[in-house]
Formats: structure tokens, C-alpha cells, sequence
């Protein structure tokens, strides 16, 4: 499952445009759609971005797999899972806030984007500063 620049390019702009499309009209009350209905280009793409995901960490467990360098390369992917999970976990929480499911403060529905953040500035920082050591 191997999908090239363009098609990853093409495939993140349909989704990223006809979720744009439906909060539009959703702010504009042109659409009494529920907010979880407005989010489905985001579910759908996540999905699809988990399941690429966990088939590349899963492949990692067939025989032949050569394992130099697997480390590193598995601390990222895992990384990438959670980072998956906290963005998810992030959009849960905001369709229940704005669809009044729940009345939680808007400062605890943004936790797990603050930790993503924060997760995605300790990644940026050490890609940036880490020195090889061979």
C-alpha cells in the first residue's frame, strides 16, 4: 500500500477542501448538520493515515526483515500513532463541545493538542540538534 507524492498531495487537499466546504456552510447556517457529520473528511483521513500506519509497523513483523536502524525507525512510527491518537482524541473532544454533548471547559479540550504540540516541538528539536555519533 504504497501511494506516491502526488497522490498523498491530491488525496490531503480533496479532504482538507470538502471539510472547509461543510464547516462554511455549517458556520453559516446553511446546514443544521450535527458537528460530528461536519468532521467525517477529517475521520475518514485519519482513518486512512492510522491504517497505513499500523500495516508499515506491522510489516515489521515478518520474517526477513532486516532490523538495522529499526529502532529509530520504530520509536518514530510509534511517535507517529500517538500523535494520530492525540489528534483524534483532540476532535472528539471539540464535535462534543460544540454539539453540547458534554460541559467540559474549552481549556480541557484543548489538552491533547497542547501535548501534541508540545510532542511535535520535542521531535522538531531533537531532529534539529541531534548529532550522529558513528
Amino acid at each position: 500500500m504504497r501511494m506516491s507524492l502526488a497522490q498523498r498531495v491530491l488525496l490531503t487537499w480533496l479532504f482538507t477542501l470538502l471539510f472547509l466546504i461543510m464547516l462554511v456552510l455549517k458556520l453559516d447556517e446553511k446546514a443544521p448538520w450535527n458537528w460530528f457529520l461536519i468532521f467525517i473528511p477529517v475521520w475518514i483521513f485519519d482513518t486512512i493515515l492510522l491504517v497505513m500506519l499500523i500495516v508499515k509497523m506491522a510489516g515489521r513483523c515478518k520474517s526477513g526483515f532486516d532490523p538495522r536502524n529499526g529502532s529509530q525507525n520504530m520509536k518514530k512510527k510509534v511517535w507517529y500513532l500517538v500523535a494520530m491518537l492525540l489528534k483524534l482524541a483532540f476532535c472528539l473532544a471539540l464535535c462534543a463541545k460544540l454539539q453540547r454533548f458534554t460541559t467540559m471547559k474549552l481549556a480541557y479540550v484543548f489538552i491533547p493538542l497542547w501535548a501534541l504540540l508540545l510532542g511535535a516541538m520535542v521531535e522538531l528539536g531533537y531532529n534539529i540538534f541531534y548529532v550522529r555519533r558513528d
